[in-house]
């Protein structure tokens, strides 16, 4: 090589491009653009906070906004719903219930189902999982009404047990921890297996522990599904008594009374449960969305 192409190389620079944005200027779009977002959805959930503090029959005829009087403001909403609120707690505490139970046993058995198809080869392996995909793009109206035939054939019905059992293997939770336990070298399970580790225990001891953030994921997600679920409780609820929070606040417009102050500020108090588990779990939530989508 000449001198002269040496030299031509060393004063040879690589062309920017023209149109590159700096980064911090990409940094600075990208969090106005954050904080953009989280002002628009915190907006309902402030206004709704302001309406708990305004007469219930003023916020629906005029409808939620922020221009108020400060003035007419009060915790008369908050008096009424810890002194006379009728059943509204007892709403709560069965919604809560559920929740919890709901969400475990979800997360237990799914998690066992997707570990099977993940990690074991048997017959009718494939089959078994294409059914568990056509299961996710059918909507529950179309299987309602053969189930709740079958409820009420069986005598089930005003039943939790019959909320929980039928959604525990959820074609949504297995598709995504099975991508998740995709990722998991099965060298690991073989340790496990050389070490004296029965399967059951490389499930417990060894895979749920490395999962935490899949696990984490679809419990917010679960979790959101089941404390807002509705149709499937009111078909098969028929005691007031163990009506789930979403009924029971139905129940508070009729033709001969509607109690906007206790919807309002009950309506309100049932987003609590829903924040704390994000904020439990918010952690592990975006790798585990991550890790769900990307292995496999």
């Amino acid at each position: 090589m000449s001198r002269r192409s040496v030299r031509l190389e060393k004063h040879e620079k690589v062309p920017r491009e023209k149109h590159e944005i700096p980064r911090g200027l990409y940094g600075f779009i990208q969090g106005a653009f954050l904080v953009a977002l989280t002002i628009v959805v915190l907006i309902p959930l402030v206004a709704i906070f302001v309406g708990t503090f305004q007469d219930g029959n003023e916020v629906i005829r005029r409808g939620i906004s922020f221009d108020i009087d400060i003035s007419s403001l009060s915790l008369d909403n908050y008096v009424m719903l810890f002194t006379d609120s009728g059943p509204y707690f007892r709403w709560f505490l069965n919604s809560l219930w559920l929740t919890v139970v709901q969400v475990a046993g979800t997360l237990l058995v799914s998690s066992f189902v997707a570990y099977g198809f993940a990690m074991y080869e048997f017959k009718g392996k494939n089959a078994a999982f294409v059914a568990v995909l056509i299961l996710m793009t059918v909507p529950f109206e179309i299987m309602m009404l053969p189930l709740y035939v079958m409820v009420n054939d069986f005598g089930l019905a005003d039943n939790y047990a019959v909320i929980v059992v039928p959604f525990l293997a959820a074609a949504v939770t297995i598709f995504f921890f099975r991508q998740y336990f995709l990722g998991i070298p099965k060298e690991l399970l073989e340790a496990g297996r050389v070490d004296g580790v029965t399967e059951f225990g490389i499930f417990f001891k060894l895979v749920l522990p490395i999962s935490k953030p899949a696990i984490a994921a679809m419990a917010i997600l679960n979790g959101m599904i089941i404390w807002n679920n509705f149709l499937w409780p009111l078909l098969v609820l028929r005691s007031p008594e163990k009506f789930t929070l979403p009924i029971g606040l139905n129940t508070l417009l009729t033709p001969y009374g509607n109690n906007y102050e206790l919807l309002i500020i009950g309506a309100f108090f049932s987003v609590i449960p829903i924040l704390i588990l994000y904020l439990a779990f918010q952690r592990f939530f975006i790798s585990g969305m991550t890790a769900g989508a990307l292995k496999g």
